[in-house]
């Protein structure tokens, strides 16, 4: 199944897959929501998906998807040059093809992936062992110094001077970064973070 946000790409690459006799395009859709509906219709064994795209973004599509039994095996389409194949790899994908590469490329990687393997450009490992909250901005690490004191929506509002609805969209941002699902996860991840650096 393709997956893309430009309908000049996604005609293009839907006419190439049509005409390989090594695959079976099932469906096509120009948004994270469209696929994520199709794929719990009906089986797709590889998905190609733009990386932003819209609304839910690749890296929440991917992992919408981890929860799903029988989830395609997602390649990412996207820019090489930016930090997309390292945020691919962390966020579970299981290849990256460059918009910049050739046709070919991208389906030899499709064909990888259906056979199981993982189909990255080279990554520096260590960076994908970074610690996340050095990756946070200085008021996300604010944030969630606060949030780890149980400061509520409303008391953090009061104490970083923003509505709550801009309390909300920090802490999404925050939770999305430290690859969390609530501020629970969040403040044992500080607390733990904390631990090993021994910062107690």
């Amino acid at each position: 199944m393709l997956a893309d946000s430009n309908p000049l790409v996604l005609t293009a690459m839907s006419e190439i897959v049509g005409k390989d006799a090594r695959f079976s395009l099932v469906a096509t859709s120009a948004t994270a929501e469209g696929f994520l509906g199709t794929v719990m219709r009906m089986p797709v064994q590889v998905g190609v998906i733009d990386w932003n795209l819209p609304a839910l973004g690749g890296a929440k599509l991917i992992e919408v998807l981890r929860e799903h039994p029988n989830a395609p095996r997602l390649v990412v389409y996207g820019d090489e040059s930016s930090d997309t194949p390292r945020k691919a790899m962390s966020a579970g994908a299981a290849g990256f093809a460059a918009r910049s590469g050739s046709v070919e490329r991208l389906l030899e990687t499709c064909l990888s992936v259906a056979k199981g393997q993982m189909v990255f450009p080279f990554l520096d490992v260590r960076k994908l062992q970074q610690d996340p909250i050095e990756q946070l901005s200085r008021r996300e690490r604010a944030l969630l110094e606060a949030l780890s004191k149980g400061l509520t929506n409303r008391e953090l509002s009061r104490e970083f001077d923003i509505s709550t609805n801009t309390v909300k969209f920090h802490l999404s941002n925050l939770f999305e970064k430290l690859s969390v699902k609530n501020r629970t996860q969040a403040i044992a991840f500080y607390y733990a973070n904390r631990a090993s650096r021994g910062d107690f």
